[in-house]
């Protein structure tokens, strides 16, 4: 298994203020090497000639040829995660979708793909969290009393309400715990229900911000309610704490904020590990990278396209245009956003002067109290958030990349500065406007209920919570694959359903195939490959040619991933009817097996296999690991079910001479020391010599019941006893499903130990259920027999004398008038009670016959 800390040996550790060089830099002068691996069509067939097209963000409008600087080679550069948090299903849609790509590139049309990922370490996010941190520790080793610790959260929770202005009109009384919930409803009560803030408009990110400090409040209030303390209200806490004491904070040591980007990187890797992502061929963190960060800002100042402003260094956009030069080149229509600009240069930066214009961007930023600094030409500071790519990009991949990509809510302001500062830094008045990056590949929103996902707006899951709780890496990759790269996702049931199919789909097509295969082999019966005797296999086969064809036709359509999935789907569902025809021509099933294997495997959702993937199905982690294990501790469980079973059929005493025969010549030892002697290490093959010979005693002791010979009922029920348990016990506890057939033997089938438990168990509490509402029916049905016998009981004439409704009746006890007035009985209701009578007379006549009149 790969993982992303091995690489960590490769990069240098961070880099002290004290340890920084002063000594001039070199920056940029290792271009990219050429590459050794020539470009490989990946089938030699005539169809694979089309080229390659990709919707670039930088050209707008349908897929453009993808021609790389080098033939057979991709320099490829991703925006890594700001380590501040852990990382959510958001980031795993980014992440895991240019990992398909880049994995198609690679293992699909063979290109030799360096890629190079940053791992952001100084940004505004991360001083406020780890300074915000840091603070609510310190709060807490003070000696407070309980009354002082209720005022502090009283006045963060009173503070906190500038971000829910309705909840403190002007007009209104101070807010406290006792009328929130009352002011929380009257200001915020159609968000909370669903609704938007604006009137006819659709929820979206605003709302979701709502709730999510509306969450904080609550906690918040609670605390005051019970007195819980500093913990339970630290998210209305901490930016209280912050705005008192941030600048007392002594940030010349760094491990305020190394601590926490450490902890979350670490984070960062195992989640992509576990979501199978390939690691990066190169990681740059922006903490190494400060000196070349000044000498590269220093290098626009001098081309004229920035400034130094009080302290801090910002991008000239007008002088860039000026020189001939676009700005805003990915989103040009966002260019004036003042909302977009001012995200971009981070919340605490909203307090720095001296912009020639609003637009124009930091590059260096001047340090503050409470903040890290470096020294620089400027004065003590850091790097603003969009150069830090520029430079490590650039220092990697040289003065032009193939492809940039990162989640398409980068695309401004950080890509765009990003182009415009990397431009100007390369700018010759000369040759006209440089191009920094070939093809720009923004991967789409993941959202939920119509917002984005986002860790700023708490409506996120984390991918931890995820993969421990309602995911597998599979199953979320699938989600992934089955909608288009750079489009949006909403992740709704439909579509996890959509996902479960396709994935339960190869799942047993897989073991369907495995099984046939085994079957063949223990039969040593390979049935030739013959188009002209076999129809459906040249059909088949003919589908497969098909196949290939489209699913390269929609790789090359910019990664068209859900055309591709559909494609394997439709093959697979004819390759299982094909399957279930008859007598299926076993090497048409495998070709396609194979080749099904290999497109998933390139896909990424076999975290166990390893390219060029000419395995079979999808490759068990359990099997893997097996695979290490001497082959006597692998077969051993199964050669003892086998031995088991074997001494408990001898027992049975039975006379039929073919079981016979088995106990006696069945030799699955010798079977199994011929694999290991040829040296065998798949687990699942050493092991079939025993469940064959198993499954073999079965079929035979089935064979018996249904033989319709003469057997003691003691016997009988002793045999479908055993034939069950090995079936449903003694084989799936060791992952082995057997499928009973009419017509031969058992078909002996790999399925995951814990999913044929989990179906077993599930099965027993679906019979439980069954057993217990017909148990609940039999009582009812009981009761209701009992009742109707009581009922049947009382004559018809004195069914009526006990109402205290009624005051005289006839002579057949038919109520005549009422005793509330005295009254006649109204003919409607005589009418009604005469049917009453009647019914009930039938029923005393019926107890009469059943039971006699001496039961009454």
């Amino acid at each position: 298994m790969h993982s992303f800390a091995r690489l960590r040996g490769l990069i240098p550790s961070t880099r002290t203020i004290a340890a920084i060089s002063t000594r001039p830099i070199r920056l940029f002068a290792r271009p990219l090497p050429s590459s050794p691996y020539p470009r490989r069509p990946f089938t030699s067939s005539p169809f694979i000639m089309a080229a390659i097209t990709l919707h670039s963000t930088l050209k707008p409008g349908p897929p453009v040829p993808f021609v790389p600087r080098e033939e057979g080679a991709v320099s490829w550069y991703a925006c890594g995660p700001t380590v501040y948090d852990l990382s959510h299903l958001g980031h795993a849609r980014n992440y895991v979708s240019t990992d398909i790509i880049r994995r198609i590139l690679m293992h699909y049309f063979d290109y030799k793909v360096n890629f190079v990922m940053n791992y952001t370490d100084v940004d505004d996010k991360i001083i406020i969290k780890a300074r915000r941190k840091r603070l609510l520790e310190l709060e807490k080793e003070k000696p407070y009393t309980p009354e002082q610790i209720r005022h502090l959260i009283f006045k963060a929770f009173q503070a906190y309400t500038k971000n829910l202005p309705l909840l403190a009109p002007e007009d209104a009384a101070p807010l406290d715990e006792k009328n929130y919930q009352e002011r929380k409803e009257t200001g915020y009560g159609v968000v909370l229900a669903g609704g938007p803030l604006v009137p006819e408009t659709k929820p979206g990110d605003a709302e979701a911000k709502v709730k999510m400090h509306l969450n904080n409040m609550d906690a918040a209030a609670e605390a005051l309610k019970n007195g819980s303390g500093l913990d339970a209200a630290e998210d209305v806490l901490q930016p209280y704490l912050d705005s008192l004491y941030k600048e007392t904070i002594d940030t010349s040591d760094q491990t305020i904020f190394t601590d926490l980007t450490k902890t979350m990187e670490q984070a960062f890797a195992d989640d992509m590990e576990a979501l199978n992502v390939l690691p990066p061929d190169v990681i740059t963190r922006v903490t190494e990278y400060v000196p070349q960060i000044v000498a590269f800002v220093e290098q626009i100042i001098q081309k004229g396209f920035a400034y130094e402003a009080d302290g801090s260094v910002y991008f000239d956009i007008g002088a860039f245009e000026k020189a001939g030069n676009t700005y805003a080149r990915l989103r040009p229509e966002s260019k004036n956003d003042t909302a977009l600009q001012e995200e971009g240069e981070g919340s605490l930066s909203t307090a720095l002067g001296g912009k020639k214009r609003s637009g124009d961007f930091a590059l260096w930023k001047k340090s503050k109290p409470g903040e890290p600094y470096w020294p620089s030409p400027w004065g003590a500071g850091r790097p603003g958030w969009h150069i830090e790519c520029s430079v490590m990009a650039s220092d990697k991949l040289g003065e032009q990349m193939d492809i940039h990509s990162g989640g398409i809510d980068l695309a401004f302001p950080h890509h765009d500065n990003e182009l415009a500062q990397s431009e100007a830094y390369f700018h010759d008045c000369c040759k006209g406007e440089h191009t920094w990056v070939k093809y720009f590949l923004h991967m789409g929103h993941l959202s939920i209920a119509g917002s984005k996902m986002s860790k700023s707006l708490k409506n996120f899951q984390t991918i931890q919570d995820a993969l421990a709780s309602t995911y597998t890496a599979r199953n979320m990759r699938i989600v992934f694959l089955l909608s288009r790269w750079n489009d949006g996702v909403e992740i709704s049931p439909d579509m996890r359903k959509q996902a479960d199919n396709w994935e339960t789909t190869l799942d047993n097509f897989f073991t369907n195939i495995k099984a046939r295969l085994s079957e063949v082999d223990a039969s040593s019966s390979i049935k030739d490959l013959s188009l002209s005797e076999d129809a459906g296999a040249k059909g088949l086969l003919d589908d497969f040619e098909q196949a290939k064809k489209d699913l390269d036709a929609a790789l090359r359509n910019s990664f068209d991933t859900p055309t591709a999935m559909q494609v394997l789907l439709k093959l697979v569902r004819n390759a299982n009817i094909y399957m279930n025809s008859g007598n299926p021509n076993v090497q048409a099933l495998e070709s396609v097996a194979r080749w099904v294997t290999k497109i998933v495997g390139i896909f990424g959702l076999d975290a166990s296999a390893q390219p060029p993937y000419q395995g079979l199905g999808w490759s068990s982690a359990t099997a893997s690991n097996k695979a290490n294990v001497d082959p006597q501790t692998a077969v051993k469980l199964y050669a003892a079910v086998f031995n088991q079973v074997k001494q408990e059929v001898a027992s049975l005493d039975l006379s039929g001479e073919s079981i016979k025969s088995l106990l006696e010549q069945q030799n699955p030892e010798a079977e199994f020391a011929e694999l290991e002697k040829s040296g065998e290490k798949d687990a699942e093959k050493l092991a079939l010599p025993f469940i064959r010979a198993t499954s073999k005693l079965r079929d035979e002791l089935r064979a018996t019941i249904s033989s319709g010979a003469a057997l003691d009922p003691k016997v009988k029920q002793a045999i479908l006893a055993l034939s069950d348990r090995i079936r449903d016990y003694d084989l799936t506890d060791l992952g082995v499903q057997l499928d009973d057939r009419v017509d031969g033997p058992s078909l002996v089938k790999f399925v995951p130990a814990a999913k044929l438990i989990q179906a077993r168990e599930e099965k027993a509490a679906l019979l439980a259920e069954k057993a217990r509402q017909k148990e609940e029916a039999r009582k009812a049905k009981e009761k209701a027999e009992q009742e109707k016998w009581e009922k049947a009981k009382v004559s018809p004439q004195d069914m009526f004398k006990s109402d205290a409704k009624y005051s005289e009746f006839d002579a057949d006890g038919l109520p005549t008038k009422l005793a509330a007035d005295g009254s006649e009985v109204p003919k409607s209701q005589t009418k009604k009670l005469k049917k009453e009578w009647e019914k009930q007379k039938k029923l005393h006549e019926e107890y009469l016959a059943k039971f006699g009149s001496g039961s009454a």
